[in-house]
């Protein structure tokens, strides 16, 4: 027995509409916070034998002209202490003030200037930009044979679509956790974000796939049966594709500690995201264009 997915995709249109523009308003109203990589600034992780409290550490540190410091606890006795850019000497007098606190171990030390997070800033948008659109004209190639019922730059769409649709939702979450949980975005969430765009284009180019194969087996079904055929053939493979990479981001988002966390967390929403899309968005889209070509 097969499920009849695209008789409610108007919902699913709504019900993603929603997600966006949900997203798309934290996103202009908060902004993204972005770490040291990107505004430069220094990043010290510290471990306490007794953990003092976030206001004891501000007053500690309130004579060494480092201006605006943001303390983040991390697991049982440990901090992370965000602030501008600092050399060795202001460093060490950190340390030492901090020591007077509570012995401690220094688990973390990175600082970077403002012209390299500049620069990291411009690359990543170039690379984010230029590894969507290669997804897209690969798609339109790939999928040119399956054109007798729609053209394959829209299977490109189509993917264009699902893969901003998966992007927007992570980082609408990520600007409202940078606005309210002092969240940061560094190399790891970028690095989340392509490795988003690369499983996205996985389930996409899957679905589609079987389409093409069952569009090409005929030249008489309808178009909706066709892609309804077959969303039932890999909705199975879909899903265990992504519960067995979900259960491995979990454990790390549970346990793998402060530097993986977020990382994990931006995955997790991608993915669900892109598991949700590929079957639901990219193919309800596809059968809208047909009906209205028709």
């Amino acid at each position: 027995m097969s499920f009849n997915f695209l008789k409610y995709r108007k919902i699913y249109y709504i019900f993603s509409g929603i997600l966006i523009i949900i997203s798309l308003i934290f996103l202009f109203l908060f902004g993204l916070k972005m770490g040291i990589d990107f505004k430069g600034g220094t990043i010290l992780e510290i471990d306490f034998e007794n953990r003092p409290d976030n206001q004891t550490i501000l007053q500690k540190l309130k004579g060494l002209d480092l201006g605006e410091i943001i303390v983040q606890p991390t697991g049982e006795k440990g901090v992370i202490l965000r602030l501008k850019e600092i050399d060795n000497t202001k460093h060490q007098e950190i340390i030492k003030n901090l020591e007077d606190l509570s012995p401690l171990t220094e688990l973390r030390f990175e600082s970077i200037g403002p012209v390299i997070g500049r620069e990291l800033t411009k690359k990543t948008k170039i690379v984010v930009t230029l590894a969507i659109f290669a997804i897209v004209f690969y798609i339109a190639f790939a999928f040119r044979k399956a054109a007798w019922i729609i053209k394959s730059w829209q299977f490109s769409l189509a993917a264009l679509i699902s893969i901003i649709h998966d992007l927007l939702i992570p980082i609408g979450v990520f600007a409202f956790l940078g606005k309210f949980f002092n969240i940061e975005i560094n190399i790891p969430f970028i690095v989340a974000l392509l490795t988003i765009v690369g499983y996205d284009i996985n389930d996409i180019v899957v679905v589609f796939d079987r389409i093409r194969e069952n569009v090409l087996k005929t030249t008489k079904a309808d178009f909706e049966l066709i892609v309804n055929k077959s969303l039932n053939e890999v909705l199975s493979r879909s899903i265990n594709t992504v519960l067995t990479t979900l259960f491995p981001l979990f454990a790390i988002f549970f346990f793998g500690g402060e530097t993986l966390k977020y990382f994990a967390l931006a995955l997790i929403i991608g993915l669900i995201s892109g598991a949700y899309s590929s079957i639901t968005i990219a193919s309800s889209l596809l059968v809208s264009w047909a009906k209205k070509q028709k």
